[in-house]
This record gives C-alpha cells, sequence and structure tokens, in this order.
C-alpha cells in the first residue's frame, strides 16, 4: 500500500513536470525553469527539493604533496600514488524563483603513498577516514534570459572547518567562495560559463577559485548529456563527461567521470548516484 502510494506520487508529480517541459521556449529545453545549482547540469525550481546520494572514487597517481603539510617536517614537494573512496549527500532547496540554498557533505577513507624519493619521516603510506568536506551554498539567478541576453548567476560558498586535526582528509580552517556565471540556450546546446575567486583563512589569502565551461544537451525527454572542463589554477584542469537518466518523472540516475589533463588534477575521478526531487 505504501509502495503504491509512493508510485502514485511520482506519477502524478511527474505528468505536471512533463506538462511544464513540453511548454518551454527553446532557449529553455536543455535547463528548464531552475535555479542553476553547483551540480553539473542540474537546476533546482522555485519549492523543489533536491536530494543526491551518490558515490566518487579518486585515483592519482602523481599527487602532489610536502611531508610538511602531513606533520613529517620535510617542505619539499613529492608526488605519491593516492586512493580515496567517498560517499556524499547533496542537497538544493529552491527557496524562490531565483534563490536557493544547497549543502553538502561527505564522509572519505583516503590513502597516500610516500614517493620512492622521499626521505621524510613519513611512513610508507598514510591513511585517513572520517568525515570530509562539509559545505553550503547560497545560489542568486540575478538575470534570466531573455532575446540575446544571457542569464547570469552567483553563489556564495562556505567549507566549514570540521577536522582541524586530519591532515589528508577534510578542512581544518574556513574557507570561502564567491563566483559567476553566464549561461546561454542554443539550437545546439547550452553552455555556461563561470569564474570564482577564494579566500584560505590558513593561509590567509585571496586567490582564483575555480573556472569552468560547460556544455549540457537534452537529448530525449529522459537523457541529457554534459561535457565539462573545469579548472583550479591554471595547473589543475579536468575533462569531466557525463549524463542524466530519468528512471522516473521524479528519479535521475546521474554518473561522471573526470579525467585530469594537468599533472595536478586527479587523473580519474568517476561518480555515480541517484537524485530524488520533491
Amino acid at each position: 500500500m505504501k509502495a503504491s502510494a509512493l508510485g502514485l506520487f511520482f506519477l502524478a508529480s511527474g505528468s505536471a513536470a512533463a506538462a511544464q517541459e513540453g511548454s518551454l521556449p527553446r532557449h529553455l529545453r536543455d535547463r528548464g525553469t531552475g535555479v542553476p545549482t553547483s551540480m553539473f547540469g542540474t537546476y533546482v525550481r522555485q519549492g523543489e527539493l533536491l536530494v543526491y546520494p551518490f558515490f566518487e572514487y579518486y585515483i592519482d597517481n602523481d599527487l602532489e604533496y610536502k611531508p610538511s603539510e602531513l606533520g613529517y617536517g620535510l617542505d619539499v614537494d613529492f608526488r605519491g600514488r593516492y586512493r580515496a573512496s567517498e560517499g556524499l549527500i547533496f542537497l538544493a532547496w529552491g527557496l524562490g524563483r531565483n534563490f536557493a540554498v544547497e549543502i553538502e557533505a561527505a564522509v572519505i577513507t583516503a590513502r597516500l603513498e610516500k614517493s620512492p624519493s622521499d626521505t621524510s619521516a613519513m611512513p610508507a603510506s598514510v591513511e585517513e577516514s572520517g568525515l570530509g568536506d562539509v559545505e553550503g551554498q547560497l545560489r542568486w539567478r540575478f538575470m534570466e534570459e531573455r532575446g540575446r541576453r544571457p542569464e547570469g548567476f552567483a553563489y556564495f560558498e562556505t567549507v566549514f572547518p570540521l577536522q582541524k586535526q586530519r591532515r589528508l582528509i577534510g578542512t581544518s580552517d574556513w574557507e570561502w567562495k564567491l563566483g559567476f556565471g553566464l549561461t546561454r540556450g542554443w539550437g545546439f546546446g547550452t553552455m555556461t560559463f563561470r569564474l570564482g575567486i577564494e579566500y584560505d583563512r590558513a593561509e590567509r589569502k585571496f586567490d582564483a577559485g575555480e573556472y569552468a565551461i560547460e556544455y549540457l544537451r537534452q537529448v530525449s525527454n529522459r537523457f541529457r548529456g554534459f561535457a565539462v572542463i573545469e579548472g583550479n589554477q591554471l595547473d589543475e584542469v579536468a575533462l569531466i563527461i557525463g549524463g542524466q537518466w530519468r528512471l522516473a518523472p521524479r528519479l535521475t540516475f546521474k554518473f561522471n567521470n573526470g579525467f585530469g589533463l594537468t599533472p595536478n588534477a586527479t587523473d580519474i575521478a568517476p561518480e555515480i548516484g541517484l537524485m530524488f526531487s520533491f
């Protein structure tokens, strides 16, 4: 009985969503009417709650590290072998037509194997597990797309310092990020450009934040794909390719894989999860 009620809820609410999508103008065909979230190709509408549990795995055979940053004295750069698995939960809520709030939290297990040339007191491998990054964002669409004018949005992010004693996982001090982006729908798909700045209180300095060029395409009423070039500084750039397959009106299977294009980017980072809409 409970399962049947849940199924009816998904079908009824999905029919309304499908009708809304069918009446969208051409430039909103790929993304709909929602506010962009920090998840690639994901938008949240007014009054909507997105719940996304997902899993990521990281493979990096040349992670840059300093033994001193891990508590082992030597202030020299080395490159080690890094592996990590992470379970995350992402929540986004559409506060209004042009405002949204989101939060993301993770638990992670990470392992770093030291470089053969590392002569510090660091053991052959360092492993940590526990709470990973916990962050929240405010999202504001300050300009809607009309005619040749693109959509404009801004976001403010806070990363909370909840791992003061760990060196390999989590965040030990406050981090703040501010970013801006432009989105435009075309006949061949939707393009988004974004750029940010960040402040790390531990280092007491501002720095260039993430930047990205994103492409999104609604291939059918059940599937849309995306490709992203994302970077942080000039030496940490990755290509991310993925898709979203709508299994039910309010249930979407999401997957992507990141490929490092520069030495300081993670070599391979697959992600998989299910997104629920309420």
